[in-house]
């Protein structure tokens, strides 16, 4: 009888020792190993021609905007391919030193297909009002985000850009300094912004007024800058003929002539207009307050970087204007 106890006992052992034994496999199965590799993080950015989905972060990104290549240098990010500038060979001046290595592929109008293919990128990065058409072609290359449009919408271009690549929280300190240099601007240049500024463009035998909702503008307007009646509109431009040379008129006017290629024909034209009599009957001329301001940085660039120094340029030339 005792012995039959013993051997009961001893089997109930075995069976206890056997459950916590299980237990314990099942709990180091459902662990993963130190070295496994973890699933790649995807994530669904939704943008101008509908949604894509992205895995990781991006290490080879083309861009096929000025703008957008602005971006990624802000974000630092040197792209392996990128459209020319609309000034420069190939680079603007004020990002050349940041682009070596980058191969051009073609302009924002006409980007090279195989050659963006040939690169292999992760992510390419463009913009429907430039690159409607040619979507889905990029898209069976890589995923491909697009904006709406360029001009004035250079901070939600650049955020759509910054989540597309993953640095959100990167890009959300870039626009906050830029910002605070906004703000800074502002302070220094106290009532000098209630002066009504008149901005233009100039080309051969051109001369196009530039409204609210354009690049410039939209700087203009943070820094609170006043507006010509005639120029205070919600539009991008227009243009106009001589006789309606009184629309150009404010307490200072900026322009930016658009020389290309060593034709110097928006310099004659803005020459021809500016020595005109009604050029010289308009009270900016009279004050004096009247300046080319570089193109790139006003106008073509477009993006964050070209603004920042639009800023500086502003405090630079209103430190000599008087109210």
């Amino acid at each position: 009888m005792k012995k039959g106890k013993m051997s009961l006992s001893l089997l109930l052992l075995m069976v206890v020792s056997l459950l916590v034994s299980a237990c314990g496999n099942d709990g180091a199965a459902s662990k993963p190993e130190a070295n496994q590799p973890q699933a790649e993080q995807t994530m669904t950015v939704t943008h101008a021609m509908g949604e894509t989905i992205i895995k990781g972060t991006p290490q080879r990104i083309v861009v096929l905007t000025n703008q957008g290549t602005e971006s990624l240098l802000a974000l630092g990010i040197k792209p392996v391919g990128a459209v020319k500038s609309w000034i420069g060979e190939p680079w603007f001046d004020h990002i050349k030193d940041q682009m070596s290595g980058v191969e051009v592929v073609g302009d924002e109008v006409q980007p090279n297909i195989e050659l963006i293919a040939s690169l292999k990128p992760d992510l390419i990065l463009g913009t429907k009002v430039r690159q409607e058409k040619i979507y889905a072609q990029l898209s069976s290359i890589a995923p491909t985000v697009f904006t709406e449009n360029l001009g004035d919408s250079m901070i939600e271009n650049f955020e759509l850009y910054a989540r597309a690549v993953n640095k959100e929280e990167e890009g959300a300190k870039v626009i906050a300094d830029f910002n605070k240099l906004i703000e800074d601007t502002k302070a220094k240049l106290g009532d000098k912004t209630k002066m009504e500024i008149s901005l233009a463009r100039i080309q051969p035998n051109k001369v196009r007024v530039y409204y609210k909702q354009n690049f410039a503008g939209v700087i203009l307007n943070k820094l609170g800058f006043a507006r010509p009646k005639a120029q205070d509109q919600e539009k991008f431009s227009e243009d106009i003929a001589k006789e309606q040379m009184n629309v150009l008129d404010g307490d200072v006017f900026f322009y930016f002539a658009s020389d290309r290629d060593g034709d110097t024909g928006a310099t004659k034209t803005a020459t021809e207009w500016l020595s005109d009599p009604l050029a010289k009957n308009l009270k900016v001329t009279q004050k004096g307050h009247t300046y080319q301001v570089d193109e790139a940085i006003w106008n073509t660039a477009g993006g964050i970087e070209a603004a920042k120094l639009m800023v500086k340029d502003i405090e630079k030339r209103f430190a000599d204007i008087s109210l």
